[in-house]
């Protein structure tokens, strides 16, 4: 490799941890601490998602029945609890709103949520869930500290409550941006079961995100096992080759 590309792949190293660091540091996110190996909390996200966002975002790339052989549930709980759409167990989960109702309702089609953790990551997620509250000025009444002017409100809005924003000094434009939240109102749940709510349609989302990743990390442990017998067995067979030789 030449001192040139040397330079170059150096440099973009240096900025991709420069940037990875301010990230960290700006604390713009919280952590989402979600476990996809925590089968209970995956059920629950499945619920939580369904219930609270599937009727304007779909997951086209998530059959039904491959959440209920993955997440432990059986054919009757997905489709009587799970299936709003009257789709069938094989098919994809989609949304029963159509786009002409997805442009009036809020002026575009809401987005496919499939990859939105392998694109945004799962403490976005949780932290942008989080992030709802209230602002007139918007016209759906809502706004988002994480992801300003998001053009949809909080869906989880019965069970946080009425979250307002106490803004900070007005900057070089003159605009005053959320610096804190507070629930002004309590939702129907306690604080913590809404953390965990949250925390569980994130854990959810993250898997939907990739399917294969809970049977991937379930054989990595037995790919590695495999491969240490195999470096003793060529470990024995290269001593048994050898211990002749001087």
């Amino acid at each position: 490799m030449t001192k040139k590309w040397t330079a170059v792949l150096a440099t973009a190293a240096a900025a991709l941890l420069s940037a990875a660091t301010a990230l960290a540091a700006s604390g713009e996110t919280l952590q989402a601490g979600n476990d996809l190996g925590d089968q209970a909390s995956l059920q629950r996200g499945a619920q939580a998602y369904m219930n609270y966002c599937s009727g304007c975002h779909s997951l086209k790339y998530l059959r039904y029945s491959r959440m209920a052989a993955d997440l432990g549930l059986s054919e009757e709980q997905v489709m009587e609890s799970l299936n709003f759409t009257g789709a069938k167990i094989g098919e994809q989960i989609q949304v029963a709103m159509t786009k002409e109702q997805g442009d009036k309702w809020f002026g575009k089609m809401p987005p496919d949520l499939s990859l939105i953790s392998r694109v945004r990551g799962s403490d976005w997620i949780y932290t942008y869930l989080k992030s709802f509250y209230i602002d007139p000025t918007r016209p759906l009444g809502w706004n988002n500290k994480l992801f300003p002017n998001a053009s949809m409100p909080n869906p989880l809005w019965e069970l946080q409550g009425l979250q307002h924003a106490e803004l900070g000094e007005p900057d070089v434009a003159g605009e005053r941006h959320p610096e804190r939240l507070k629930v002004a109102t309590p939702g129907r749940v306690a604080p913590a079961e809404f953390d965990r709510t949250v925390r569980d349609i994130t854990n959810f989302l993250e898997y939907a995100g990739e399917p294969a990743i809970l049977k991937r990390q379930a054989m990595g442990l037995w790919v590695m096992l495999f491969l240490a017998l195999l470096a003793f067995l060529a470990y024995l067979l290269k001593n048994e080759y050898w211990k002749d030789v001087d």
